[in-house]
């Protein structure tokens, strides 16, 4: 005797019941409570909630530089009553400081981010979507990062200063606000070092004519690449001598960003008088000393030439 065969309906309702719930294409990708709406509204996902390859891109570099951010901010001790305070420079469309903010401030009571950008525009679209997200812990400022220094609407310390791919001396302009601030920690992504090139090439045949050591900087290409290098050396021992321990990593695989030395630097108080020392003799030896009273004017056999009272200086 042969069996009837289930009907359309009877097929339809055992499929369901065995049916395997349709992966979340999202999973892996972001992490837990992130919000939709943010990354929605930051263009990080498209209105319907998909993720392209740029994108994917940009959110593994945020991510990665997150996970180095939240270590720090979780060793921080916070007084009772006080309030972690970070400043983002040069934001840009503030992606690390929304993600920042959604991630580990959004869900506890204390900590304010400043995020400061010379674009007028990007700050007012900042602010508004802070505002329709309900970050009320948020700032924006249109101010360059030198002028932040100065002004009445940060405050007079700041725990944390990040810069990510802040161009040319925007990064050293950031330093420079957090030892002002008496920053307990920097996260540096420098970007595109040019000044250090330049004077290199001022400087360039005389350079050649004192030492053979000038032939690696003798080519433009080569200029542009060993001024970028001495330029996060310098920085890297401005801050030690400043009392800072430093840690130099990549952000990112190469693949991801060629722009991809990350610069960790936490306050000990230890300032490192080898460091001071050996900066000069870098400055010196590549005839660039001129960058001494512009740029490294912390270093503690420098302070009184650059009129910095040594009471301004942690210790």
């Amino acid at each position: 005797m042969t069996r009837a065969r289930p009907t359309a309906g009877r097929e339809a309702r055992a499929a369901g019941s065995s049916a395997v719930p349709a992966p979340n294409p999202l999973a892996g990708e972001l992490r837990p409570g992130q919000s939709i709406e943010l990354l929605k509204e930051l263009h990080i996902l498209t209105r319907e909630g998909k993720l392209n390859q740029d994108s994917r891109r940009k959110l593994k570099q945020v991510y990665h530089l997150y996970q180095f951010i939240e270590k720090l901010l979780d060793e921080l001790p916070v007084k009772p009553g006080a309030q972690i305070t970070l400043a983002d420079h040069g934001a840009g469309k503030s992606y690390l400081g929304f993600i920042l903010y959604d991630l580990y401030f959004k869900d506890r009571t204390q900590g304010h981010i400043y995020g400061i950008e010379t674009r007028s525009e990007l700050v007012e679209k900042s602010a508004a979507l802070a505002a329709k997200l309900d970050f009320a812990r948020m700032s924006f400022i249109n101010l360059t990062v030198a002028e932040s220094a100065s002004s009445s609407r940060l405050p007079e310390q700041v725990d944390v200063v990040t810069a990510l791919h802040a161009c040319d001396s925007a990064t050293d302009d950031a330093i420079a606000f957090g030892l002002e601030k008496k920053a307990r920690a920097f996260v540096l992504v420098p970007c595109c070092q040019a000044e250090v090139a330049r004077h290199l090439n001022q400087g360039k045949v005389l350079s050649l004519n004192r030492t053979p050591l000038a032939e690696l900087w003798r080519h433009p290409l080569h200029t542009r690449e060993m001024g970028s290098q001495i330029t996060n050396v310098l920085r890297c021992l401005y801050l030690e001598a400043c009392g800072y321990q430093v840690t130099v990593t990549e952000l990112v695989g190469w693949e991801h960003s060629m722009k991809n030395e990350l610069i960790l630097a936490r306050f000990t108080g230890q300032r490192k008088r080898s460091s001071g020392q050996r900066l000069l003799a870098i400055l010196q030896e590549f005839g660039i000393s001129a960058l001494l009273d512009t740029r490294f004017t912390y270093i503690k056999d420098n302070l009184s030439d650059n009129g910095i009272p040594s009471s301004d200086v942690m210790v």
